[in-house]
Order: structure tokens, then C-alpha cells, then sequence
């Protein structure tokens, strides 16, 4: 199947069948398909300058890092615009190694060590796949980049055990939805708070899926803790629209007695990215976080988000276990062994190719979970249809 073009939240491929998009190029197209307000930027831009490199003062940065920054983020401190969530999680695992110099462990050694959960999902680099805690994206990658300890998500006597003296941050996603839409817990994400102040550690977090009210609130862990204040935020797919686009925030508080804010141990030099934060992405990018900032999406993806979750449970099908997550971030959970899967394949997989054929673009979550996760500005009338047909498909099985 090659996709010819789109309009909203249709597709439609090159023999010109059209396809409902739960998928929005994996929470990416966060308004749709060739939306206006992303054509005209990306248009307006490409004629004024697309790349001028980072040897230059770039106002498209600064204007779209201050909007992150007090009306996204809410916390002071400083971005760096790369091209990825990869990337980001790379940037933030540098960061992190590098307070883990500047505060190093008691006996004077360097603290390199981040701890991740088992079933996140940070990335395909060499450093974000071995921050990832699946084998499966790992075989005959290894061996895997030293300094990282997985744990169970939501296993505190798990985290508590793991931490030692060469640990120098803790990072998580607050729903891990490459691994199946599994939601942090509240209780836990405040002890990894209260354990990073009690260690000394990094509070990081991977937003690159949950970010930019997909979940519902401006970063999906204000859904959980509200009161929360990390140290390191990654972030990606929806900040531009579809658009090639990747950051990292890091918190300005003192990390010493002298002051010593944490951005500013990132000094000329110590990061740097050819394509990071061009023009042409920045400009795009500060029309679509605008754009939700001002627009109220992350009510309405709570608000769609429900009529998902009370849908598809609503249905009572046995090959439904439950419905997880936050927004439009949602994972239907297949109930294994409640239907028959071709070898080689998997539940999620499987079902996913049945919707497929049947005009319904969604993505897998794991091996047992669907992920629907479509335009958070999709309207009811299309929520409504691809539903339909997911309803059709898991009929089918049961």
C-alpha cells in the first residue's frame, strides 16, 4: 500500500482508496493532513529561508523556545532543537552524563549511570536503543552502549533497589506507548520524584509520544502529577505537525551551593546538530504549538479520548480486554487467546492488518495492544466511522 495523499484524517493511497487515520503518522500529524495552518508556514518560511546553520543567531528558535518554554513546559529553562525524538533522548542522556561529572558520586568518580523501565520505548540510535529496555530492538545491535539498569515499570522497591552510586538520573515515559499504552501510575511517578531528591539524580522524561496535549494536558505527565518538576523533557512527533522536528528542554534550577544552573553546563561545543532547528522547521513548528496552545485540544483530546475508551469497552466483546491511556493516546487491549493468530504474526499486528484491509489505519502497541492515536483535531463525525469499523473487525474475531 503507497499512500498518494491526505486531507484531514483521510488517506487515501494511490489506487485512490480512502482510509480513516487513527495513526496520524504515529501521533505526528498532530492537525490532520495538509492542514493550512502547517502548508502556509511551511510555504511563507521556504520563500524568506530554510537553513542558514547554527553558526548563526536564528530568531525562529528563540521565538519558538520561549513559546515552549513559558506556555508549554511552564518551568524556566532552555531548549535545543534537533531533528528527532531519537535525538532528543540522545541530548538527554548526554546532559545527564555530564551532572553525573559535574556531581560526581561521594568517593569523587563520574556517575554515568540512567535507570529505564522495561516496555519504554526511547529511540533507535545507538544511545537511545540502549536507554530502551526491549531486547527485541537490540538483537545484533550489541554490544549495547554501557550505563544503563532496567526495572519493571511501576516497581518502586524494583527502582529502589536499583539505584547506586554511578546512577546519576532516572528516565521514563508517562505512558510507555511503543510498549502497549501502559500509564505511569501517579503514587510511582511521585516517588521517582522524591527519590531523585533524595539521590541527587535527574528527573527525565520522554514526552516525544505523549507531548503537546496528546494526552490531553500540554506534556502527558501534568495528566499524572501536575505538580511535577523534571529536570529533562524530550519531545517530537506532534511539535511540528509532520514536519521533521525534535527537542529538548533542560531546567535552569542550581545544581550547586555557587548557583550553577543545569542548562548551563551544556556549553558551546558539547552538542550541535547540522539540521537542528532550522528556519524552515522552527517557523513551522511555532505555528502548530501556537496553534494548540490557543486552540483548547488538549480538552477536546480528553473529550475524544472518553468517547474512545467508552466506545470500544461500551461493546463488551470478548476479544476486548480493556481500553488504556490518557487523550488520544488509547490502547485497546486484545484479550489473548481469545482469537486465533496466523504464525509469525501477533494479536496487535494481526488485527492491525484486518483494519487495514477493512479502511482503518491504526499501529501496534506491544504484542497484545492496538494504539489509536489519530489528529487530535479529528472530528466526531470521523472518530465516529473508524470506530465503526474497528467495531466490524473485532466482531469478526469474536
Amino acid at each position: 500500500m503507497t499512500m498518494g495523499k491526505g486531507e484531514g484524517s483521510y488517506l487515501f493511497d494511490t489506487d485512490g482508496r480512502r482510509y480513516v487515520d487513527f495513526c496520524a503518522g504515529i501521533a505526528t500529524c498532530c492537525l490532520g493532513h495538509c492542514n493550512p495552518i502547517v502548508v502556509n508556514a511551511l510555504c511563507d518560511q521556504a520563500h524568506r529561508l530554510m537553513h542558514c546553520s547554527n553558526l548563526y543567531t536564528i530568531g525562529e528558535q528563540e521565538k519558538l523556545a520561549k513559546l515552549i518554554v513559558e506556555d508549554v513546559i511552564g518551568i524556566p529553562g532552555r531548549v535545543f532543537f534537533c531533528n528527532s525524538g531519537a535525538e532528543a533522548n540522545d541530548g538527554i542522556i548526554k546532559v545527564a552524563r555530564r551532572f553525573g561529572h559535574r556531581r560526581p558520586a561521594a568517593d569523587g568518580s563520574p556517575r554515568y549511570e540512567v535507570i529505564t523501565f522495561r516496555k519504554g520505548f526511547h529511540g533507535r540510535t545507538l544511545g537511545s536503543m540502549a536507554a530502551t529496555g526491549q531486547e527485541k530492538i537490540q538483537i545484533e545491535f550489541d554490544p549495547m552502549l554501557i550505563g544503563f539498569t532496567y526495572v519493571d515499570f511501576n516497581d518502586l522497591d524494583g527502582l529502589r533497589a536499583a539505584i547506586r552510586k554511578e546512577t546519576c538520573g532516572i528516565m521514563l515515559e508517562a505512558i510507555q506507548g511503543e510498549g502497549g499504552v501502559n500509564p505511569v501510575k501517579p503514587e510511582f511517578l511521585r516517588a521517582v520524584a522524591e527519590l531523585c531528591k533524595e539521590h541527587d539524580l535527574l528527573l527525565m522524561i520522554d514526552e516525544v509520544q505523549c507531548g503537546f496535549y496528546r494526552c490531553g494536558t500540554p506534556m502527558g505527565w501534568m495528566g499524572v502529577c501536575p505538580e511535577l518538576k523534571p529536570d529533562l523533557v524530550s519531545c517530537a512527533k506532534g511539535i511540528a505537525g509532520g514536519f521533521p522536528m525534535g527537542c529538548f528542554w533542560v531546567s535552569n534550577r542550581a545544581i550547586n551551593d555557587e548557583g550553577t544552573e543545569l542548562a548551563s553546563i551544556m556549553g558551546p561545543g558539547s552538542h550541535g546538530s547540522t539540521f537542528g532547528g532550522t528556519p524552515l522547521a522552527c517557523a513551522t513548528s511555532y505555528a502548530v504549538v501556537s496553534e494548540l496552545v490557543k486552540g483548547h485540544y488538549g480538552e477536546r483530546a480528553k473529550r475524544m479520548g472518553e468517547i474512545i475508551k467508552s466506545t470500544v469497552e461500551g461493546w463488551q466483546l470478548p476479544v476486548v480486554e480493556c481500553v488504556r491511556g490518557l487523550g488520544l493516546l488509547r490502547g485497546v487491549a486484545l484479550r489473548r487467546g481469545s482469537f486465533s493468530v496466523p504464525e509469525g504474526s501477533t494479536p496487535s499486528a494481526y488485527v492491525n492488518s484486518l483494519c487495514m484491509a477493512a479502511g482503518l489505519l491504526c499501529c501496534p502497541a506491544g504484542t497484545d495492544t492496538l494504539r489509536i492515536i489519530p489528529a487530535l483535531n479529528i472530528p466526531e463525525e470521523v472518530l465516529a466511522e473508524g470506530l465503526d469499523i474497528l467495531r466490524g473487525v473485532l466482531s469478526q474475531l469474536a
